[in-house]
C-alpha cells in the first residue's frame, strides 16, 4: 500500500513547468519531470484504500462527469509496485487497462485525482505524473510489438485513427484480427496528431506508437475520405468501426461571424501543427495580433498557448460562463468533480507574458466588427448580469478563434455507412466530444465485443 503513513510526511510535488519567457520560443514539452526517486516517493503517498474510487470512472449523484478513472487503471496495486521500485511490474499492470498511457499521460485532466480519497483532507496522490513516469519508463526499456496476425484472420476496418480508433485497432489486433485503419489528414492520429498541440502532447509520441501499431500488423490508410468508398470498405471487412470523432464545431451564429480572421479553433491548431512539422510558416497566424479566443475549455486553452508561442501582440479568452470560486470544500461535492476555477498552461503563460490572466468571464459574443475591408476589427461582447444594465464593449481582434466545442460527428460519415452489416460506432463519434481517456475506454470496449462476435 505504498509507505503507511507516508503521507503524513511526504507532500505533494508534481512536474515542474518551463518559464513563460522559455517556453513561448518553442513548441517542446513545457513540462519537467520530476525525476525516479521523487516519483517513487510521491507513489508512496497512496493510502491503498479500501474502496478506491481513482479508479472507479463510476457516475454519482446523477453527476455529468465520471467520478475517477474512466479506463478503471489499478491504480492503489500500480502506485505499490512503482513506489516499491518494481518499475517493469507496475509498468506492465498499468498496460493491463490503459495502451496508451503516452497519450493520457500527457493530456488526461486526472478525474483519478479529483475521486483520490486523501484528497478530502489532504493533497491528492500525483496519480496522473505517476503514470507518466511509468509510460517514459516502459518504452525507454522497449515495447514489444504483437504478433502478426494470421493471413486468414477476418479483416476489420476502422475510420479514423484518433484516440478511440486507435484503440478499437489495438484491441482487435491483440485478439488476432487483421485491422486496417482509414485516415482522412495526412498523418495518424487524429485529434492526437492535429488536435492537441505539440508542446503538450509531442507528436513524435504519436509516431512512436503508430509505429509499433505497423510493427504489428495493423495497416494504415492515410489521406482517404472514407465516406467516399464506404462500400468498397464494407465489402472487403468482417467488420467496421467508425470511430471518426465528433468533429463539426460549434459556430458563433452573430453578425460578422464570416469576416476574415474568424477561425475555428480546430483549423487554427491543426495548421499550427501542420506548418511545424513541415517546417514552415503558418497560414493562420497570431503573430502581431490582437487574438481573442472564444470558449474556455481545454481546446480554448491551447489556443491561448499557441498563440502566445507564435508573438501575439495579445491574448484575450471570452467565456460564457461565470468565474467559478478559487476553492471548494471538497466533502460537499466529492467524489464528484469539485468544480473549482483552474488554470491551465496556455493561461498562465499568457498571464507570465502580458501579465494579467487571460479569461473574461460572464460575457457574451453578440457580434464581430467589420474593419471596412471585410477582414474582423474585434469582437462585440456583452457582459454583467441579463438585462438592459449590461454592458457592451468591443474587445480589439485581428484574429478570433471559435473554441467553443463540437456538435457530434459528420453526419455524411455515418450517412455513408449507413445500411451496411456489422458496423459499430465508438469514441467521440457515438458519445460526442469527451477527455481522450474516455474515447480510448469506448473504443477498447467496442473492439472488445466486436472480437467475442468475430473469434468467440
Amino acid at each position: 500500500m505504498g509507505l503507511p503513513g507516508a503521507y503524513l510526511v511526504v507532500g505533494r510535488s508534481e512536474h515542474g513547468v518551463r518559464p513563460a519567457a522559455e517556453v513561448v520560443l518553442d513548441y517542446d514539452d513545457f513540462t519537467v519531470d520530476l525525476g525516479g526517486d521523487d516519483q517513487r516517493a510521491q507513489a508512496s503517498r497512496c493510502m491503498n484504500c479500501g474502496v478506491p474510487f481513482c479508479q472507479s470512472g463510476l457516475r454519482f449523484g446523477g453527476a455529468r462527469q465520471a467520478t475517477g478513472c474512466p479506463l478503471h487503471n489499478l491504480i492503489p496495486e500500480t502506485n505499490d509496485l512503482l513506489f516499491r521500485g518494481r518499475w517493469d511490474e507496475a509498468a506492465a499492470r498499468l498496460a493491463l487497462t490503459n495502451p496508451f498511457p503516452e497519450f493520457t499521460g500527457h493530456v488526461c485532466p486526472a478525474p483519478c485525482e479529483t475521486a483520490c480519497n486523501l484528497g478530502l483532507n489532504d493533497d491528492a496522490v500525483t496519480i496522473h505524473d505517476n503514470e507518466r513516469a511509468l509510460s517514459d519508463f516502459a518504452w525507454a526499456s522497449g515495447v514489444d510489438p504483437l504478433p502478426a496476425p494470421a493471413a486468414d484472420a477476418p479483416l476489420v476496418s476502422v475510420v479514423g485513427s484518433g484516440p478511440a480508433g486507435l484503440a478499437a485497432a489495438w484491441e482487435l489486433a491483440r485478439f488476432g484480427a487483421r485491422v486496417r485503419v482509414y485516415e482522412r489528414d495526412d498523418r495518424p492520429g487524429g485529434l492526437l496528431m492535429y488536435g492537441i498541440p505539440n508542446m503538450k502532447l509531442p507528436k513524435w509520441v504519436v509516431e512512436r506508437r503508430v509505429d509499433l501499431m505497423e510493427r504489428s500488423g495493423i495497416e494504415f490508410s492515410c489521406g482517404v475520405d472514407a465516406a467516399r468508398c464506404a462500400e468498397k470498405i464494407c465489402d472487403e471487412s468482417a467488420a467496421v468501426v467508425l470511430a471518426c470523432g465528433a468533429r463539426t464545431a460549434r459556430r458563433v451564429d452573430v453578425p460578422g461571424a464570416d469576416l476574415a480572421g474568424v477561425e475555428f479553433a480546430l483549423d487554427y491548431l491543426g495548421e499550427a501543427t501542420r506548418a511545424l512539422l513541415e517546417g514552415r510558416p503558418a497560414r493562420i497566424d497570431a503573430a502581431g495580433k490582437d487574438v481573442v479566443v472564444i470558449g474556455g475549455g481545454d481546446t480554448g486553452v491551447d489556443c491561448v498557448a499557441t498563440a502566445v508561442r507564435q508573438g501575439a501582440r495579445s491574448v484575450r479568452q471570452v467565456i460564457r460562463a461565470a468565474e467559478p470560486p478559487a476553492t471548494v470544500d471538497s466533502a460537499s461535492v466529492w467524489p464528484a468533480p469539485r468544480g473549482e476555477r483552474t488554470t491551465g498552461y496556455g493561461q498562465r503563460e499568457a498571464a507570465e507574458v502580458f501579465g494579467s490572466d487571460p479569461r473574461i468571464w460572464s460575457t457574451d459574443t453578440v457580434g464581430f466588427a467589420d474593419d471596412g475591408a471585410g477582414c474582423v476589427r474585434g469582437v462585440v461582447v456583452e457582459s454583467g448580469p441579463q438585462g438592459p444594465a449590461r454592458v457592451r464593449d468591443e474587445v480589439s481582434a485581428q484574429l478570433v478563434l471559435i473554441a467553443k466545442g463540437f456538435t457530434g460527428a459528420e453526419q455524411a460519415v455515418l450517412d455513408a455507412f449507413e445500411g451496411f452489416g456489422n458496423v459499430r460506432v465508438a469514441g467521440d463519434a457515438r458519445m460526442g466530444a469527451s477527455l481522450v481517456a474516455n474515447a480510448i475506454a469506448d473504443g477498447l470496449q467496442v473492439a472488445g465485443d466486436l472480437a467475442v462476435e468475430l473469434f468467440g
